[in-house]
């Protein structure tokens, strides 16, 4: 493993590079993952990363990356988020601005705003805040995400239909 500190942000950057053949869960081997933040680990600051991120500790402030970012069970995330895509199945604190895909698994808590392309949320993920999807035009010309759907939940997920 390989560790670099930036002195101006007191971030912790960790390469995980797994040689063995055994197959494990994605959350702990992904070869295209940058950085991991460690259960032990908290950051605070802006943290941003052109990579994928896992979260498995806590980041406070603002959170960043052009790619995916992941946040396991038990991680704490204080910060607003964007990223291309996003999986959460620990805490977020704040809006996330997701450009493409974002998925809630039933452990994930959201207290915050979120915009992206596209959300699944399975039954179990708690959300507290406004979901807007853009693509959608108002009567009045506006581009504007989609509001006043129902919200149509079922054993394994909750769907948002207009």
């Amino acid at each position: 493993m390989i560790f670099q500190r930036s002195a101006s942000k007191n971030i912790v950057e960790e390469t995980v590079v797994d040689t063995t053949d055994e197959k494990k869960p994605v959350s702990e081997v992904n070869d295209n993952v940058d950085t991991v933040v460690g259960p032990s680990v908290n950051v605070e600051g802006d943290f941003s990363s052109e990579g994928n991120i896992i979260v498995k500790g806590t980041v406070t402030g603002s959170l960043h990356t052009s790619k995916s970012v992941t946040v396991e069970t038990g991680a704490k995330i204080f910060a607003n988020v964007r990223a291309g895509s996003a999986h959460i199945s620990g805490e977020v604190r704040g809006n996330m601005k997701i450009k493409d895909f974002l998925e809630l698994s039933p452990s994930a808590r959201i207290v915050g705003d979120i915009e992206a392309k596209t959300v699944t949320m399975e039954a179990g993920a708690l959300l507290l805040g406004k979901v807007s999807m853009p693509g959608l035009e108002t009567n009045d010309g506006r581009t504007a995400g989609r509001v006043g759907g129902r919200v149509k939940k079922s054993d394994e997920a909750a769907t948002v239909t207009l």
